[in-house]
């Protein structure tokens, strides 16, 4: 294959993965491809000689609401507190199967309240990729008293404190919700 101005060839590193994903999150990166060292690219197969390591951060956060859906609920909307406010943060479908989703909303269910527990709600726009929770898009949600704890994992924080690329791992019994903040990266 010719190298052009399309093709652009990466750097290959011949070290430890732990070694490789740390170097990765302590320069803010998303992951990394690594593969057989005696593998071809193979389009349109998975061969398994490939594979995509998301450098991905995980903490706990408050479940203010919820969207409702076939098995219950559809998505979380998820918050963590600055003093005694809560900020809404984002809304998380991945993660869910059916017999979780059904879990969880029997868990959440007996918490609705008719306030939005969120102190920064509505967003003014439903932004670039249309994940911003507008009050129209508030009509459909359930709120909840901020009483429920569950753990994520996702890629980053935006510079407006909105999870990216997000999914939900389960619930947490053992952290007060007030406990919750924003994490800092270390």
């Amino acid at each position: 294959m010719k190298q052009d101005d399309t093709v652009q060839v990466s750097q290959g590193f011949q070290i430890p993965a732990t070694q490789m994903l740390e170097m990765v999150r302590n320069h803010s990166l998303e992951g990394v491809v690594a593969k057989k060292l005696s593998s071809f690219y193979e389009p349109g197969r998975r061969s398994g000689a490939w594979s995509k390591m998301r450098a991905e951060l995980s903490q706990e956060l408050v479940v203010g609401g919820y969207t409702p859906g076939t098995h219950g609920i559809d998505a979380v909307l998820t918050g963590f507190y600055k003093g005694h406010d809560l900020h809404f943060c984002g809304s998380v479908r991945n993660g869910f199967v059916p017999a979780s989703r059904r879990a969880v909303h029997a868990s959440i269910a007996a918490l609705e309240t008719p306030a939005c527990p969120f102190v920064n709600l509505p967003e003014a726009s439903a932004g670039r990729w249309g994940q911003g929770l507008t009050a129209e898009k508030m009509k459909s949600c359930v709120w909840l008293k901020s009483d429920t704890v569950a753990q994520f994992r996702f890629l980053e924080w935006t510079p407006s404190d909105h999870l990216r690329h997000a999914s939900f791992i389960a619930l947490r019994t053992d952290k007060a919700a007030q406990d919750v903040v924003k994490e800092q990266r270390a």
